[in-house]
């Protein structure tokens, strides 16, 4: 079932990969260590998003276990809800919800899929890079992270990941303008 999103305070990102030192050579990530990342990722998180916003956080946000990953989030702003990526798996373990200092954090399936606006626009989110996904024949979007910016999407799909957005969540407008440049869905069904 699609959660119907009503705030237009949205922001959608992926792959921060916080206490992660060898992203920056795997990605060419331009930081001299991994206290330099953590910061800057953190700055331009709280720079764009309020304690009140929402954010969906598409996975591989942290290398540690359960403490070091609340330690990240009480630094975050944001309600955020988090679907999980391979890296989320030692500290997602846990359920419902999590309150910090300026943020509230929910674990999602690997699967989520939202509705927002009059048109009701279907968004799935997920880590990975699907092909197909629930109601792309209808032009649904897809949005991943994982990839790094190293792959190509099909149709009304995009990546999310910190690494496609100089280091920077993407505004639900954001996202709203790149779709209207994307093509159709190669599966959209035509009404004649």
């Amino acid at each position: 079932m699609a959660k119907k999103i009503k705030n237009r305070n949205l922001w959608f990102t992926a792959d921060l990969h916080l206490g992660h030192s060898n992203i920056i050579k795997y990605c060419n990530r331009p930081f001299s260590s991994v206290e330099e990342m953590d910061e800057t990722l953190i700055e331009r998180w709280n720079w764009l998003v309020k304690p009140k916003d929402v954010v969906y956080f598409l996975g591989d946000f942290c290398m540690g276990g359960r403490e070091q990953a609340l330690q990240y989030f009480n630094r975050l702003n944001g309600q955020i809800y988090v679907v999980p990526g391979g890296h989320d798996k030692r500290w997602a373990r846990f359920q419902g919800s999590y309150t910090g200092l300026n943020c509230v954090v929910r674990i999602l399936s690997s699967l989520y899929t939202i509705t927002y606006g009059i048109n009701k626009q279907v968004i799935v989110l997920c880590h990975y890079c699907m092909r197909v996904w629930d109601r792309s024949h209808y032009n649904s979007w897809q949005l991943h992270g994982h990839s790094h910016g190293g792959l190509l999407g099909v149709g009304k799909q995009m990546d999310v990941g910190v690494d496609t957005n100089d280091f920077y969540p993407y505004s639900l407008e954001d996202i709203e303008r790149r779709m209207k440049e994307l093509p159709d869905n190669f599966n959209l069904v035509k009404h004649k």
